[in-house]
């Protein structure tokens, strides 16, 4: 049994500091953002943030990149309709105010930073795949996914082409765009 020593951290803590970070990235970009005007904001202290995030790119993709019901799949009973609907919600999720502040900087430290690429990816990916493998057991159930399609496939799918179309065509990213991404994407792991 573990004793801890000290002081219990406050919850409320975390969910204030979190709040903040997404407000502040919805006023200033990412390389502008600072760990003390995210403390002010939160009603905290810089050593409370970093006894529970070790850095500020920790801080801001978990603040960004939450874990949801905009993150839960579809199950529309149709895989292009989930597929449809799973672009969709990853467009969605890239495009609020908070995460086009974030993405450019995080992905700068990324670049530079092995270790916290290596988690931070993991954490996305975790974020992204979070019951793909229960979705494609369901949809192969049905006869509409090959047996050879991964959780890792579908997520690269769905997030790179969504990545590339973000930075590249952002403004045409219409209904009809995600139903030929929809249908090239199902179309690639259908059974």
């Amino acid at each position: 049994m573990m004793v801890e020593i000290g002081r219990p951290r406050d919850p409320r803590i975390d969910g204030a500091v979190l709040d903040a970070t997404v407000e502040l990235l919805g006023e200033t970009d990412y390389a502008s953002l600072s760990v003390d005007a995210i403390a002010r904001r939160a009603g905290t202290s810089k050593p409370a943030i970093y006894r529970r995030w070790p850095s500020k790119a920790h801080l801001v993709h978990e603040a960004v990149f939450q874990v949801g019901e905009e993150t839960q799949l579809p199950e529309t009973g149709s895989m292009v309709d989930d597929v449809r609907e799973m672009m969709r919600r990853t467009i969605a999720f890239l495009t609020t105010p908070a995460a086009a502040a974030a993405m450019p900087g995080l992905v700068g430290e990324m670049a530079s930073d092995p270790t916290l690429h290596a988690v931070l990816l993991e954490r996305f990916g975790h974020i992204l795949a979070h019951g793909m493998d229960e979705w494609l057991e369901k949809a192969r159930k049905r006869g509409e996914v090959r047996a050879d399609v991964t959780a890792a496939d579908v997520v690269d799918a769905l997030a790179g082409i969504a990545l590339l179309a973000l930075i590249t065509h952002a403004e045409t990213l219409d209904d009809a765009w995600l139903d030929r991404i929809a249908d090239f994407i199902a179309r690639g792991i259908a059974a």
